[in-house]
């Protein structure tokens, strides 16, 4: 068990794949970013030192997102099989530099052909995926809340919630804008999580931005690392290119910024993970320890007295984009009705 190593938020360009004319020429623009990012992680794990041991990749970073496209023509174009050849290819990147890498990418599942879901993904030094996180909140996309109940049938809900316990510490996803919501974080804190991997493509700003806020808070709130790996930019999109570039950063668990990138590809972002003043921090009684004086009794009554936006929309009805806004506003409707907005 590796006490303390270092961890890189590689900040790298997106060559979106929207433009592609068939499915064959997207999965060529896929390799071509492997290619491109396996001698980019080569190279920074050279110049910053061998005790690399865990890079996290922007969100996008296959593929580019939707703009467009149905549900059905983004599963042709741009979805990746869970066993398939582009996971293959990145474990081949990972078990080379003997790294855990993480990620995100548009995904298939077997026991949903009609969905697709967003899935950040951890995979080991020996190339194996050891973690799958879906994306469970997403303006536009579909998410296991979508087909709750089956899904649980399925996976669990450590499949809702997986933490992989590593020799580099107890490793989780959380993807994008997903960082603004608390409950996704602690939940994988009650699991065990001690390294947030989070993998985004947002706007930065010369001031403080929602996400970036809640990159601090939530390692605050939660004792953990959140290693933020954001895109260098998006191309080939009519979106100006540089709209998400720069910002990816590393919060230890004091809700410090212990390092953090600028504009442009860039490895800048790393810093030491030092697990073992992790655990004293979090054994030490005190003001400070905010996780152990955690009181859930206090809440759980009102998350279970109230439902907001609805699960299981999508179980028995083919998805469309629409289906997403339609669905927001009669929940805002309700809400109102109810008077609490």
């Amino acid at each position: 068990m590796a006490e303390s190593y270092r961890a890189i938020a590689l900040q790298a360009k997106c060559y979106a794949v929207n433009a592609a004319s068939s499915r064959e020429e997207a999965v060529s623009i896929m390799k071509q970013t492997i290619e491109r990012l396996a001698k980019q992680i080569a190279a920074s794990i050279a110049f910053v030192g061998r005790d690399v041991a865990l890079v996290v990749l922007p969100e996008y970073f296959l593929t580019g997102f939707p703009m467009g496209e149905s549900i059905e023509q983004w599963q042709q174009k741009a979805c990746i099989e869970p066993d398939g050849e582009i996971y293959e290819l990145l474990g081949e990147v990972a078990s080379k530099n003997r790294i855990f890498l993480s990620g995100n990418a548009y995904e298939l599942d077997r026991h949903f052909p009609n969905l697709y879901f967003q899935t950040s993904f951890i995979i080991a030094p020996n190339g194996d995926v050891i973690l799958r996180y879906r994306r469970l909140y997403s303006m536009f996309a579909p998410t296991p809340h979508d087909v709750w109940d089956k899904y649980l049938e399925i996976y669990g809900l450590e499949g809702v919630f997986p933490v992989a316990k590593t020799e580099i510490g107890n490793l989780a996803c959380v993807v994008s804008e997903e960082i603004v919501y608390p409950e996704i974080t602690r939940c994988l804190v009650m699991r065990g999580a001690e390294v947030i991997c989070h993998s985004s493509s947002e706007a930065i700003s010369p001031t403080k931005t929602p996400k970036d806020i809640a990159k601090q808070a939530r390692a605050y709130e939660n004792m953990v690392y959140v290693v933020s790996a954001n895109s260098a930019g998006i191309a080939n999109i009519p979106i100006p290119e540089d709209s998400t570039n720069g910002g990816s950063k590393i919060v230890d668990y004091r809700g410090i910024v212990i390092a953090e990138a600028a504009h442009g590809e860039t490895m800048s972002a790393f810093a030491e993970i030092d697990l073992s003043a992790l655990r004293r921090y979090r054994r030490r009684p005190g003001l400070m320890n905010v996780l152990s004086r955690q009181r859930f009794e206090l809440y759980a009554p009102m998350y279970a007295q109230n439902s907001f936006y609805p699960p299981n929309t999508l179980l028995e009805k083919s998805p469309s984009r629409e289906h997403f806004i339609e669905t927001q506003r009669s929940v805002i409707e309700k809400l109102s009705e109810k008077g609490l907005i």
